[in-house]
């Protein structure tokens, strides 16, 4: 196995996970058959583009996510940029709602920390 499958394999199986789905399911919405699929994900074929395009099509994420061996941070990362995604497919008024809930968080967290540098002085 060279160390691009190995890197394909391993977001694969880590985005498939992440968004907690099944292989059973990525392989239902992409037209994958499953024992293709397993070896895709254990690193024991080299996936082909346009199967690598059917799978970044099911998960929504770009193809370049198969090939980023940055793990740790992309895995830390990839829930709120799914979250923000989603959040663009919200009704307007919606939208608005989370805004002014993260307005508020923000605004919070600055009043403790000029309330703690204050004590701290």
């Amino acid at each position: 196995m060279t160390q691009t499958v190995d890197i394909i394999s391993k977001n694969i199986k880590r985005i498939r996970e992440v968004k907690k789905l099944s292989q059973k399911e990525i392989c239902a919405d992409s037209g994958v058959p499953q024992g293709q699929y397993s070896r895709i994900e254990n690193g024991k074929v080299e996936p082909s583009l346009s199967t690598l395009e059917k799978l970044a099509k099911v998960f929504g994420v770009s193809i370049s996510e198969f090939f980023n061996d940055n793990d740790l941070q992309q895995e830390l990362n990839l829930p709120l940029l799914e979250k923000i995604k989603l959040i663009d497919s919200l009704p307007d008024e919606e939208q608005q709602a989370l805004s002014k809930m993260i307005d508020l968080a923000i605004s919070n967290k600055r009043m403790k920390d000029n309330l703690q540098q204050l004590i701290t002085q």
